[in-house]
This record gives structure tokens, sequence and C-alpha cells, in this order.
């Protein structure tokens, strides 16, 4: 069953919570710790989150003005690294508190929002409970990469469902953004652990098992499919594994193996 929008945003705050722990105490220098993400350190993660639960609210409450966003953007005229200004620039004691002001506009803005809207974003819209998934899963993402880069184990929980379902879902989108034709054969995919679930029609060949923690990181492209015990059968299978991405926006090149970079 899908989970109601009310349980999706106490996940959602859950999900915020449960990296805030991570980073409330850190000193400037731990802010500053480099990520397995090149180029980018802990404060640069938050920043990003940061700006795009503000565009999320841009998006939530004021389309016109978020449709404009979106042309500058993707015309160029944004400066680069936009969403990684305000953790470059502020201390991260500000950008911590920044950030908490702005999840909980999120919040609100999820709260107030009409349950049948289609919203935009930087790929196709989505309804209003994809959008909060989406939210879930990148805070989940990127805070993987804070994990990585101060030495923490994965945040597990039954909410990582909501990553592998957008996960699943975003197979078609993956496709596109690789430019690789869509096969259109189905693919079962069966996890276990915290987050638990089964997509796809039991008698599908091409198939997909192992834990929710392994499929989600692989579809947030947070580990490299030969780091993972997923059990991946079949060529359909094996040509999704290669590209999946749950998130929005280009394809992303992934992750190498662990030790190979």
């Amino acid at each position: 069953m899908k989970p109601d929008l009310t349980s999706l945003l106490r996940d959602l705050e859950a999900e915020h919570a449960a990296l805030d722990v991570r980073v409330a105490d850190l000193g400037e220098e731990q802010w500053r710790t480099p990520t397995p993400a090149e180029g980018w350190d802990v404060a640069d993660c938050i920043s990003h989150l940061h700006y795009f639960d503000g565009t999320a609210v841009l998006a939530l409450t004021d389309q016109p003005a978020f449709t404009a966003h979106l042309q500058l953007l993707l015309g160029g005229a944004l400066p680069e690294g936009a969403d990684v200004a305000f953790g470059r620039n502020n201390s991260g004691g500000d950008l911590l508190e920044d950030w908490r002001r702005g999840r909980t506009a999120l919040l609100s803005s999820l709260e107030k929002a009409d349950p049948a809207v289609r919203v935009p974003w930087y790929g196709p819209p989505m309804s209003l409970a994809s959008f909060t998934s989406a939210r879930l899963m990148e805070t989940w993402a990127h805070g993987q990469d804070v994990s990585d880069a101060l030495g923490l184990d994965p945040v597990t929980s039954d909410r990582l469902r909501h990553v592998c379902h957008i996960g699943v879902q975003a197979r078609p989108y993956a496709y596109l953004v690789h430019g690789v034709d869509n096969p259109d054969t189905p693919v079962r995919v069966e996890l276990t652990g915290p987050g638990a679930g089964e997509w796809g029609p039991e008698e599908a060949t091409d198939r997909i098992t192992g834990t929710a923690l392994d499929f989600a990181l692989l579809v947030t492209q947070r580990r490299h499919l030969d780091d993972l015990a997923l059990q991946v059968e079949g060529p359909t299978a094996a040509q999704w594994a290669g590209i999946a991405q749950a998130y929005a926006g280009p394809a992303g090149p992934g992750r190498a193996p662990l030790g190979t970079s």
C-alpha cells in the first residue's frame, strides 16, 4: 500500500532529523571534511540540500517563479555552484541554522499544498507524494556522503523503502537521461531488511534481489554495483543496474568501485 501524505511528511521530517544529529555538533574543520562527491565537503552537501529545499518551496508555492528560475538555470544564467555557495560563504553553524529554517518552511509548504497538484521540478512534474519522497531520497543520499566523510554507518530505517520506491519508479527516466532505449521488459525487485519491499511481476525472469540499503545505495549512485551484495539476474536487470538513477537531472557519473579512486 502507498503511504499517505501525512506519513510521508513525518518520514521526511525524521530523515531530516537523522542527518541533523550527524552534523549538529561538528566543529568548523569537520564541516570542511571532503566527501566521496568529488570537490564537495560536508558543508557543500548540507548547502545543496538547503538550496533545493528552497527551490522546492518555490515550486510548491509559486509555480511561475519556479518556471522562471528553471529557465535561468537551463539558459546558464545562474552562477555556477549556486547550490553550494551559502555553505562556502558562511560558517557551519550559520548553515545549520539556515538549513533548519528551510526544512521547516518546506514541511509547512508540503502540508498546505493541494494533494492533487502536479509539482514542477528539474525532471518531469511529480505528484505531491512523489515530490515528498524525492526530497526524502535527496536528504538520505547526500546524508550518505556526509556519513562516509565522517566515518559513520549508513542511516538505515523503514524510510529506505521510499528511496527504493522512487528508484524503481525512475527506471524509465534513467534510460532517458542516459540515452538508452527503454526495453519495457519487466524487472522484479525483491528487497529485505529495513525498507524491505517488492516491485514488478513475480513471474519476471529479470530480477534484482538483496537488501533495501544496497538497492538504495545503487539507485542514488552512492556505491558501485561491484561493492554491493545485490543479485542481478537477466540482461535487462543488468542494463538497468548499470545506469539506475533515482534523482532528477543529467546522467550522473556514478561512483568508482571502492579502492580504485
